[in-house]
């Protein structure tokens, strides 16, 4: 069926709302987790980071951090941190995929990993895993801000494991199709339900150019 309504877990930028208004797709937001910056000792040169997430590269840039190699995921934070200057030596969509690429390659170097608290530990794991020398500095924090949401939505969008756990914690799923920005975020869900959508690449709005697609679709 067609989707009429949606609900972002996400309050989602006016471009990216265009999107879905372009498409006469109406949407309900409210921010499932929400973002702490927390001061860490910037007076620092790393020779080799690894990025994440843009919420770490802003803390990083913000801090006016010095970084030799950067080593990030996602197109999005890639883009954000050439912007701002930085060298980055690899991209990988996934952490996954970025981790395994440093066990491959990269296995005698050392990495500093800025990070939120609610990091996912499967990068940390595969590189502490192959003895590579891994430090972990806490850039920023993520709270859930579980709260019941009222109505009938045809689609939810997820952007992070978070924000399932704290949607999860007021609300249940019922038949929604489930928007997931990427394969982390929907292994997150995917115990709940099977009707799950992943874009090719894991940008907001690739993941809203799935919601249209799948609308006309129907």
């Amino acid at each position: 069926m067609p989707i009429k309504s949606i609900l972002s877990t996400k309050t989602l930028h006016k471009d990216y709302k265009a999107i879905l208004t372009k498409a006469n797709i109406p949407v309900t937001e409210y921010d499932a987790i929400t973002i702490d910056y927390v001061d860490f000792d910037s007076e620092m040169i790393v020779e080799n980071a690894i990025i994440t997430s843009q919420n770490a590269a802003k803390a990083v840039i913000d801090n006016k951090v010095v970084i030799r190699n950067c080593f990030c995921v996602g197109e999005k934070t890639m883009a954000f941190l050439e912007e701002h200057g930085q060298n980055v030596s690899k991209m990988k969509l996934y952490a996954v995929d970025l981790a395994n690429y440093i066990v491959k390659y990269h296995k005698n170097d050392m990495f500093t990993f800025f990070c939120g608290n609610l990091r996912q530990d499967a990068l940390p794991d595969a590189l502490l895993k192959s003895n590579i020398g891994l430090k972990e500095i806490i850039v920023y924090n993520t709270t859930p801000t579980p709260q019941k949401i009222e109505g009938d939505f045809d689609a939810i969008l997820f952007y992070s494991p978070s924000g399932v756990s704290s949607y999860l914690a007021e609300n249940s799923i019922t038949n929604q199709v489930i928007f997931c920005i990427g394969t982390t975020t929907a292994s997150a869900i995917q115990e709940h339900t099977k009707n799950i959508v992943i874009p090719s690449s894991p940008t907001i709005e690739n993941l809203l150019q799935a919601v249209v697609k799948y609308s006309k679709k129907s």
